[in-house]
């Protein structure tokens, strides 16, 4: 690993706002929008409503980045940590401890996530977004580590074509299915079957499942070279060559990911190699387009209500499953909800409960307390 130590360009603001835009959706943003449009009936509310569910499976829509948009960012922001650690003279040992720690802990929160704490390990969920995170991210801080920049990026390719190949070449027959794509059919499926204990989400398949960890570790890996991207060039490149250089990256990387869809479906469940290219294509243009207008252009002020989300992500995705919003927000918001019509009701409840969120987070915010893991 080459022992960059410069001078690292402040904490970036737009990578917080990014965080912060991921995270709103999940913490009452799709509620909004798809009570919009039941409401207005506007074509663009209704458009966007279609854009808040997974699909079933091969396909899809904007919903469907928001995980691996946060393990994108993950990504990136890990050169920047590295940098840091490494100036303060931090060893090696004590940075790979606290990899593994950081990546087994999420593990652990993922579980209690899934009603870890009931017990009942036969049908307890080992499989969860924030383990898949906790995972993809070490292994892939791991290879960072430990290889320079030709290597990383043999790293992120070979993973994405090899998994492809032994989804072609292997299919699963043991419920019956010949199609090596399908939920039944798949190897990635048939793996989590053999090799998971407990429930799979779906039964037959865990969309955060052992194998299809594989393909999410380029995921990290891509926010990881975006991120050394940034710090090596931060300081001697001017910064709108950097946003083009990004933004021609990320198109590439969509164009590749329609084309591979042709051969290998993009799939969120299988987190297919296809989809790795789209969602990378896609999570680096949205990143590029927040880092020209906070960090080059310096408009800042706008993003503020984001990056109160976007510095505590991992508190308000646990508080939403343990804390009840949805309480408070009848409390604080319900007078509104009775005299307004009845159709009304979804979006107050879903503006209330944004909003006692935000206020949970800002509180936070103004206290500096962050939860880091």
């Amino acid at each position: 690993m080459e022992k960059t130590t410069k001078p690292a360009p402040k904490r970036l603001y737009s990578l917080d706002a990014l965080r912060g835009f991921d995270m709103f959706w999940i913490m009452g943003g799709e509620g909004i929008f798809i009570a919009l449009a039941s409401i207005t009936g506007w074509p663009v509310f209704k458009w966007c409503a279609t854009q808040l569910d997974h699909v079933p499976w091969h396909g899809f829509v904007f919903y469907d980045m928001i995980f691996p948009l946060f393990l994108f960012i993950a990504g990136i922001s890990f050169p920047f940590s590295l940098n840091k650690r490494l100036s303060n003279n931090d060893s090696r040992k004590s940075i790979y401890r606290h990899i593994i720690y950081r990546g087994l802990i999420l593990v652990v929160l993922g579980i209690i996530y899934n009603n870890g704490l009931r017990f009942n390990l036969g049908e307890l969920r080992y499989g969860s977004v924030l383990g898949r995170i906790g995972m993809a991210w070490m292994f892939g801080a791991l290879i960072f580590m430990n290889t320079k920049l030709t290597a990383r990026i043999i790293w992120f390719w070979g993973l994405l074509i090899i998994y492809w190949l032994l989804l072609v070449l292997f299919p699963a027959h043991d419920l019956g299915s010949f199609d090596k794509f399908s939920q039944e059919g798949n190897l990635t499926s048939y793996i989590d079957r053999l090799l998971m204990p407990g429930r799979l989400y779906l039964g037959n398949h865990d969309p955060e499942g052992i194998f299809s960890t594989v393909p999410a570790i380029s995921t990290a890996l891509l926010g990881m070279l975006t991120g050394q991207y940034m710090l090596s060039g931060y300081h001697s490149e001017k910064p709108l060559k950097r946003v083009l250089y990004m933004f021609l990256a990320a198109v590439a990387l969509m164009l590749l990911g329609k084309l591979w869809n042709l051969a290998f479906p993009i799939n969120k469940n299988l987190w297919t190699s296809s989809f790795v290219c789209w969602v990378g294509g896609l999570s680096l243009l949205l990143f590029t387009v927040f880092h020209l207008i906070i960090d080059v252009w310096n408009f800042r002020k706008w993003a503020f209500f984001f990056v109160v989300i976007g510095m505590n992500p991992i508190t308000i995705y646990l508080a939403r499953r343990i804390i009840g919003f949805r309480n408070a927000s009848g409390f604080f918001f319900g007078g509104f909800a009775d005299i307004l019509p009845e159709t009304w009701s979804p979006l107050v409840e879903a503006v209330g409960v944004t909003a006692v969120g935000w206020v949970f987070l800002y509180i936070l915010y103004k206290k500096k307390i962050f939860l880091k893991v």
